[in-house]
């Protein structure tokens, strides 16, 4: 189970003291996921909020079309559900394990009670939601860039979210070519070319499966790193 130390290592929920923490802890549940499994499904009701332990998660809708949008990523110490604590409707998205993971249900009525009486929390909650607004914003902005950018860009994203210190060049989890080309909003045949060409030139390597950026000024040249 997540302790309060646990809690209070997570920039959102710093400023509590232990008794808020407590109620925040408050008949928690601990959840294991395997990779491709959802966990929270679009449309349906919000009655609970989630705290990511470890792993890596994505956050995808469906165009009138049927093509899968990841909308964003979900790495360890991100929460997320938290929309339902403002409206109280339904999910606005899907939330899919990427990864096997550990995760922590939480109930929303002191989540909310917080938010009404620790004015902290409630700006450090506004701070995750305008950091989340920003990603979106860059991720939104390459889909009419060159293949190798987006690709780029979704490979530092990715190495952002699996790391603790939003390391550019940590490993990512080994995940199937159609997961990353989707979360770079390519094709899955586009983004295995351009894979195979930034590891030839030494952008990318690969270690048991797991990519990292070796390279930072493919990333620098095009802007990616701002």
């Amino acid at each position: 189970m997540i302790s309060r130390d646990d809690l209070r290592a997570i920039a959102l929920f710093e400023s509590l003291d232990d008794e808020l923490l407590d109620k925040i802890l408050d008949r928690q549940r601990e959840l294991v996921h395997e990779a491709d499994q959802i966990i929270v499904m679009e449309q349906d009701w919000g009655e609970s909020l989630f705290l990511l332990c470890d792993g890596l998660a994505k956050v995808r809708t469906y165009t009138s079309d049927g093509d899968e949008v990841v909308m964003s990523l979900l790495g360890a110490g991100d929460v997320f559900g938290e929309m339902a604590v403002f409206d109280g409707d339904t999910r606005s998205a899907d939330v899919v394990a990427l990864t096997n993971l550990r995760l922590v249900k939480l109930r929303i009525p002191p989540f909310a009670a917080l938010l009404n009486q620790q004015a902290g929390f409630a700006l450090a909650l506004a701070q995750l939601e305008a950091n989340r607004l920003r990603d979106l914003n860059r991720r939104f902005a390459l889909q009419t860039a060159d293949a190798t950018t987006r690709l780029l860009g979704a490979l530092a994203y990715l190495a952002r979210k699996s790391s603790a210190d939003d390391d550019l060049q940590a490993q990512i989890p080994p995940l199937a070519q159609l997961e990353i080309a989707l979360i770079a909003g390519l094709a899955r045949e586009t983004a295995s070319r351009t894979l195979s060409k930034l590891r030839t030139r030494g952008t990318v390597i690969e270690d048991n499966g797991r990519l990292s950026l070796a390279d930072l000024k493919p990333l620098e040249k095009r802007g990616l790193l701002s």
